[in-house]
């Protein structure tokens, strides 16, 4: 990068919008400005893209302290170790007529983050650690604001539709453009992926014990981000705070909180800082944030991350998918036999997945992958054919139950922990709560009802024989 020039961030900004690329930006401004402590890198990020709204101001203050150096020299140091516009364009968020979501970055493992709720929550945990403070406002700064005001400007649609989408990048080894996968609520899930890693972070700072000092902005970053799973171990060694786990280290947090009077009450305070009378005049406020909190809890909460077909570059289906009737009654439990190894990265899970679709649709001549889902031990799930498609995974069965397999061979060994956990209780609670299973479901091992096949491996079948819900 450093032979790039002063302003080669511009054109990374264009050809890369990944977090790798982001953190590097942030590490060139930080080599060029070793006294610059963290906060005030951060509250310059923040002036920089413009975010000195009226509740960022009333719970971090304006993006220019006294004790900082002066404005004017923070932009020329970000100017001079990178580009102005770079920050500007990699931070601010917007989502384009044409449905492209922008101020958001592709991570390392596979999900999309927006930058600026995910940097407001770690400069509100570093402004709490300096001056020796709860960090109050994170939940409202991090994702009650954006949630509770998606939840009210689409009243009149379906509670599923109050947030989200999901989309997918042009090219996930060079990313470009983000487009969507229908029109944005405010809270798209990159927005909501970047306010639960906001939130994470920064209680994670504002909790360091007095003696420790905070770490350089671009060392948190890679911190969370940019780790590596090791063989054998995968997700069951990690104790520390990492990106794949944000659904349920954010749910630990922030779950214990009253998240409707957190929501009604942050609405209350944008209503009196922004003037936004629609907000305190809507007698339907209450229903609607209650409505909206429930599909909060269900989709990101509940449910696992899905890494979508068009992320993992899945080819198209051969012909037209047939329809499942929902709710299936079965669950059918597989692991792939080949690939052998557990996938740890969502590079290598994404290979394998295209690697057995390409078995599946040209050596087996089937229209797509056979499975519905795929289990990673990345610490994601992998879509198939999905919930509402039949698929080609358990020959006789495949109109009335879900194949799921775990990669890796488990005639010896078992799965990782974590990954075990993410099919049978994450998945599983998902489905039901979505009406894709029925509440009495039951599962099986692919070996329980196909004669030929000793799937799902002597060792994982031993296992699920003690789940709930699996019948003999």
């Amino acid at each position: 990068l450093t032979l790039l020039g002063p302003n080669s961030f511009e054109i990374l900004g264009v050809h890369l919008r990944n977090m790798d690329s982001f953190i590097q930006a942030v590490q060139q401004v930080e080599d060029s400005n070793p006294s610059l402590s963290p906060l005030a890198l951060v509250r310059a990020l923040r002036r920089t893209a413009g975010h000195d709204d009226g509740m960022t101001i009333h719970f971090l203050g304006a993006s220019y302290n006294a004790s900082d150096a002066p404005p004017e020299a923070l932009e020329t140091a970000i100017l001079n170790a990178s580009s102005f516009s770079f920050f500007d364009k990699a931070i601010h968020h917007i989502v384009t007529d044409y449905g492209e979501e922008r101020g958001v970055v592709l991570a390392p493992d596979g999900t999309t983050v927006a930058l600026a709720p995910l940097l407001l929550g770690i400069e509100l945990g570093l402004k709490a650690k300096m001056e020796g403070t709860p960090a109050v406002g994170m939940f409202p700064l991090t994702l009650g604001r954006t949630l509770g005001l998606s939840f009210l400007s689409l009243q009149d649609f379906p509670s599923s539709y109050r947030l989200g989408p999901n989309g997918c990048w042009d090219n996930v080894e060079h990313p470009k453009v983000f487009k969507l996968s229908r029109p944005a609520t405010l809270a798209t899930d990159a927005v909501i992926n970047g306010g639960m890693d906001g939130a994470i972070l920064g209680m994670d700072l504002s909790n360091l014990s007095p003696h420790e000092q905070p770490q350089a902005l671009s060392d948190i970053l890679k911190g969370y981000y940019s780790f590596i799973l090791h063989e054998g171990q995968g997700l069951d060694a990690v104790t520390g705070h990492i990106s794949p786990r944000r659904r349920e280290i954010s749910r630990s947090i922030l779950e214990p909180l009253d998240l409707h009077s957190q929501v009604m009450e942050t609405l209350t305070l944008v209503w009196k800082l922004e003037k936004t009378e629609w907000i305190a005049l809507d007698t339907g406020v209450g229903k609607a944030v209650k409505d909206g909190l429930q599909t909060f809890v269900h989709k990101y909460w509940d449910c696992p991350q899905i890494i979508p077909r068009c992320q993992w570059r899945a080819k198209a289906y051969r012909g037209t998918p047939i329809p499942l009737s929902r709710p299936l009654r079965f669950l059918y439990v597989h692991h792939t036999y080949e690939p052998s190894s557990p996938c740890l990265s969502f590079t290598n899970c994404s290979r394998d997945m295209r690697s057995m679709q390409r078995f599946h649709q040209e050596d087996r001549g089937w229209s797509d992958i056979g499975y519905s889902f795929v289990v990673g031990s990345d610490g994601y799930i992998y879509e198939g054919r999905g919930w509402n498609h039949l698929g080609t995974h358990t020959r006789g069965h495949n109109d009335i139950g879900y194949g799921v397999s775990i990669i890796g061979n488990y005639t010896a060994t078992l799965p990782s922990r974590h990954s075990m956990d993410l099919l049978r209780h994450r998945l599983v609670q998902c489905a039901v709560n979505g009406g894709a299973l029925a509440a009495n479901f039951t599962i099986h091992g692919h070996r329980q009802v196909v004669n030929y096949t000793s799937c799902p491996g002597d060792a994982f079948f031993s296992e699920i024989r003690s789940w709930e819900h699996f019948r003999e």
